[in-house]
């Protein structure tokens, strides 16, 4: 399976990047390249929707460390949502889905609250 990254413009301000595919050693690059390229745009609050991700290994742990890491040097964050199945148990065993605010069912956890 290949690995995607789609960029998206997020309501009320920020970037959103969709994974999907395989999340390893072969394609974390693409990803440590995306969140590079965002913020030498000036973006620090970064949403990665995890719907779509099938499969993460350590490298891609460490590619979302990287990322929160290089946003929250500027007062910024980055978040994680719509992971499930084994990409979720990954986030859970390596306590990412708390440290990263993990949202399963929340597409934008930062959007208000439809009433």
């Amino acid at each position: 399976m290949t690995f995607t990254v789609t960029y998206a413009q997020r309501d009320g301000g920020g970037a959103r990047l969709r994974l999907a595919g395989e999340l390893d050693l072969g394609t974390a690059g693409e990803l440590n390249s995306a969140i590079d390229r965002l913020i030498a745009e000036g973006h620090r609050e970064l949403l990665l929707d995890l719907t779509d991700l099938t499969f993460c290994d350590s490298t891609g742990i460490a590619a979302f460390v990287r990322g929160d890491n290089l946003v929250a040097a500027d007062g910024g964050w980055l978040r994680l949502t719509g992971a499930t199945g084994r990409v979720a148990r990954v986030l859970q065993m390596t306590g990412l889905a708390e440290v990263l605010h993990l949202d399963r069912d929340t597409v934008d956890p930062t959007a208000p609250a439809a009433s």
